[in-house]
């Protein structure tokens, strides 16, 4: 089974950097990825909420600010919680960011992010995780 979301998207706010009270870093951000409702007619949005941990949050809130086009990499993860204003129980669904990369340059139009040696093109967060890395594996070594 697959739990994999890759998305493509403008961030619709300036990310900030949080700690939890173990000091890890964390950010939570949106983006707005579009999508045609029917063929021919115009576009739409769809605002998706994304989390990022440790050095994945840390790079986001660095290079990244509102309207930056940013690529996502990670899984789904539903999060239950009590609605503070009706004590109702609640299900929040949010991209689990593994990965994320840079969409564009600044030459392109894109927000002001540094290149070069200061920003990588991607960073991931896939060597704190617990996934194997399968990169030498060839194809007819895989599981499926």
């Amino acid at each position: 089974m697959f739990n994999l979301v890759v998305l493509t998207g403008r961030l619709t706010a300036d990310p900030e950097l949080r700690y939890t009270s173990g000091n890890i870093p964390v950010t939570s951000f949106s983006i707005a990825v579009s999508r045609r409702y029917k063929a021919g007619e115009e576009t739409q949005a769809d605002f998706i909420n994304i989390v990022a941990w440790r050095q994945t949050a840390e790079f986001v809130t660095k290079y990244f600010q509102k309207g930056s086009m940013i690529g996502i990499e990670g899984s789904i993860q539903t999060r239950r919680y009590v609605d503070k204003d009706t004590g109702k129980n609640r299900t929040a669904f949010e991209v689990l960011a593994n990965n994320v990369q840079f969409v564009e340059s600044k030459r392109d139009g894109g927000a002001s992010v540094p290149m070069g040696d200061e920003a990588p093109a991607s960073f991931s967060n896939a060597g704190a995780s617990e996934f194997t890395d399968l990169s030498g594996e060839s194809d007819d070594d895989l599981p499926f």
